[in-house]
């Protein structure tokens, strides 16, 4: 029996002698000029204004969660077909994911079925753009307005792909991106956060960063 690898990463002889460069230049872990390269080209990559790398697509979608204030007792409504990082970072804001149904054809949220969850308790939507196929976001974003309700993309799986010629991630309030080994990106592990909004950029660099200040370490 054949088989289709998961992940087979395309690792030449360039990426060695930039992993070789950034070792030897003792910027090991979190800052360094790659870090901020890779920042400013992966925004402009998005057309958002700002993204902050994270250790992970997890660590981003909990950071994402923590910067628009979700906590213990709000609910986020998210698809019930997705990779369990989704819920779990949720559950690690103390929040309460709330599965919702998918759509049959593209195995995204059904927007016809997210109203049906909304509740008092509910704060942010979580579409997910599985297999790298944009949800809905039209109808995300007016229910989100509805209700008045923040939406966090889970764009892990979902680099460059185009709703509608948006790029998928700042359409929503933040958007969320894996480069663990089996994503269409890698660097090995990763994760980044994109939004267009400057406070809320500045909140998850705070809270990635231990609360530290900007200006003085």
């Amino acid at each position: 029996m054949d088989f289709i690898p998961v992940a087979n990463p395309d690792i030449g002889e360039k990426e060695l002698s930039y992993v070789a460069d950034a070792v030897k230049s003792g910027w090991v872990s979190s800052a360094g000029e790659y870090i901020t390269k890779f920042e400013e080209k992966f925004a402009s990559f998005c057309n958002a204004n700002y993204a902050i790398s994270t250790s992970n697509g997890t660590a981003a979608l909990h950071l994402a969660l923590l910067a628009l204030g979700i906590k213990e007792g709000d609910e986020v409504l998210v698809p019930n077909l997705t990779f369990v990082s989704s819920a779990s970072a949720v559950r690690h804001a103390r929040a309460t994911p709330i599965l919702v149904d998918i759509e049959k054809e593209t195995w995204n949220i059904n927007p016809n079925e997210i109203e049906k969850k909304i509740t008092p308790r509910t704060k942010a939507i979580m579409p997910v753009h599985l297999y790298g196929h944009p949800c809905d976001m039209d109808r995300v974003m007016e229910l989100a307005k509805k209700y008045n309700l923040y939406v966090i993309e889970d764009a892990c799986e979902a680099h460059g792909a185009e709703y509608k010629g948006k790029k998928v991630g700042p359409i929503g309030d933040i958007g969320c991106f894996s480069f663990y080994g089996n994503k269409i990106m890698t660097t090995g592990e990763g994760g980044m956060c994109v939004t267009n909004n400057k406070e809320l950029a500045d909140k998850i660099m705070k809270i990635k960063s231990h609360g530290t200040s900007g200006e003085r370490r």
